[in-house]
């Protein structure tokens, strides 16, 4: 079993406290966004977890307890864009913070477990071409010793999205737009011994050397567990994602980062209601276990395969 913490909100830089809770007391109660009354009980053991992927961007509250994740296999993928304030309006400082925090952990854990992502990309009157290409080019340069690789995606409109960035007045851009700063980056990151790869992408790149992303990547997984993988794509996932499967253990409008393009949240008043109620030795994200509701238990087990081949020799 995979577990991703999270594409529904930032637990590493909110939630930490809670998530080493959960994996100390070993399971983790997660609600059905479908269904609020349905609540799974998931195992955190590392005898069933085969691997962890943490989403943040701003690992931070993590850092002076990495070593409470021994026994797990595990990687970041770590968003880190050129975006003002106007746009990811409760990051702090990028070259005060964020960027030491990356290079910081990826001198703890290794550059193969720091997946750096820069997305999702848009354009705007001050967001444009040259703009994005200038400080993707400054980030590189001070990420190159520090990840493998940097994954890219651009906006896509949901209903949240297209609502919260009216005010930038974002322009569509074009598919020629898309493959021209796909290579860009891509001649930019070769510099810096950095590859491309794009996150649920439809357009074809593959003619540039940029393939499709596994941002949960089994692969990857099975790199630095040492171990193969028994887990197919993820059939929760768009045609594009290249993903395995996984059990998400975050929770919608939970995230404060404040970041104009999440899809993750409804309002930040919705936001701020639930974290209000958030308890770090409690079980759930925020909130308790009600009346009406219902917990199962996840059946989870562990997809490992230990058996070597002639091909592994």
């Amino acid at each position: 079993m995979i577990i991703s913490a999270s594409r529904r909100t930032d637990i590493p830089t909110y939630y930490s406290e809670w998530l080493f809770h959960r994996l100390k007391e070993g399971y983790v109660l997660v609600r059905n966004p479908m269904n609020i009354h349905q609540i799974s009980r998931i195992n955190l053991s590392p005898d069933v977890i085969d691997g962890i992927v943490f989403w943040t961007k701003n690992p931070v509250p993590m850092l002076r307890r990495l070593s409470e994740l021994d026994g797990y296999n595990y990687y970041f993928q770590f968003t880190l864009t050129a975006y003002d304030r106007d746009v990811e309006a409760n990051l702090p400082s990028k070259n005060k913070i964020i960027i030491p925090a990356f290079q910081k952990l990826s001198r703890v854990i290794g550059r193969e477990k720091v997946i750096w992502r820069y997305d999702p990309i848009f354009f705007n009157d001050r967001y444009t071409m040259e703009y994005h290409c200038k400080y993707f080019q400054v980030l590189a340069a001070k990420l190159g010793d520090y990840t493998e690789k940097c994954t890219i995606s651009f906006l896509d409109f949901y209903r949240n999205t297209a609502r919260n960035m009216q005010f930038l007045k974002v322009q569509q851009e074009t598919k020629q737009q898309q493959l021209e700063i796909m290579q860009r980056f891509l001649d930019i990151a070769k510099k810096y011994g950095i590859y491309i790869d794009t996150c649920a992408e439809a357009i074809e790149a593959d003619k540039l050397g940029i393939s499709h992303a596994h941002c949960i990547d089994g692969e990857r997984l099975e790199r630095i567990g040492k171990y193969k993988l028994a887990i197919g794509k993820d059939p929760n996932q768009r045609t594009e994602c290249g993903c395995i499967a996984s059990i998400d253990i975050g929770t919608y409008n939970t995230c404060r980062n404040g970041c104009s393009y999440c899809y993750a949240n409804n309002s930040y008043k919705t936001v701020e209601k639930h974290t209000q109620i958030h308890n770090p030795s409690a079980p759930l994200l925020f909130g308790e276990v009600g009346a009406d509701d219902v917990i199962k238990e996840r059946i989870v087990t562990s997809c490992r395969e230990y058996q070597r081949t002639l091909f592994d020799l």
